[in-house]
């Protein structure tokens, strides 16, 4: 798990970065939390969902979005940190451009900074989105939203009520061509404070179905 910097918008990015087991081996890029509210890349849900792809023989970073830890310049309220995502992903394929697929992970507001994400990056064939702030932010740009994953939310979260996230996942489902999985974890709150194993059963869960050799989600 190599300590990483590489350049982005503002200056130096901070990361960790798995290197690809194998060649043409797939891409995963992990978000973290609101900066504001304490999220950094060491964040326990962001840490778990990179060894989860890092266990599946992914290629996987994970970094500090700009002003957070080692990483220059300072919080800009999304569109900065979009910027950031993309040179992160910009850089992994640098090093890595063989790679035949890519997915996104993120949790809060790393999960509506990686939907983003997919909307400019037809590479992207898969997400992972914990606790998305469907509440906070406009998802509207959703329209149409390019690819298929999973949205998992606590039914007890305190900070993004369970009725937002399903109202996303309703208008994500009326969509043809793509598939949204949804799970709610009954007694978690936003930061799965008790139910981190539930979380990542559920996670590991569906990349298995979508990674399998027979998935019929493509």
């Amino acid at each position: 798990m190599p300590d990483v910097i590489f350049p982005g918008p503002e200056g130096r990015i901070e990361g960790r970065f798995s290197p690809p087991p194998r060649a043409r081996a797939p891409v995963a890029l992990i978000l973290h939390p609101h900066p504001q509210g304490g999220g950094t890349m060491n964040d326990r849900i962001t840490q778990a969902m990179y060894k989860s792809f890092v266990a599946r023989g992914f290629a996987v970073l994970r970094f500090n979005f700009r002003g957070v830890g080692r990483s220059q310049g300072t919080f800009d309220n999304g569109i900065g940190e979009l910027s950031d995502a993309a040179s992160a992903l910009d850089w992994v394929q640098s090093i890595h451009p063989e790679a035949q697929t890519t997915w996104i992970a993120g949790f809060s507001f790393g999960a509506w900074i990686g939907m983003q994400l997919l909307m400019r990056r037809p590479e992207i064939r898969g997400f992972l989105s914990v606790a998305p702030p469907a509440n906070m932010y406009d998802f509207s740009f959703l329209a149409p939203c390019p690819s298929s994953g999973i949205i998992v939310a606590g039914g007890q979260d305190e900070i993004v009520p369970p009725s937002a996230v399903q109202k996303l996942v309703d208008k994500l489902r009326t969509q043809k061509g793509i598939t949204i999985h949804h799970d709610e974890i009954p007694r978690a709150n936003h930061f799965f404070e008790h139910e981190l194993d539930q979380l990542m059963k559920s996670l590991d869960n569906y990349l298995d179905m979508r990674l399998a050799p027979d998935s019929p989600i493509r």
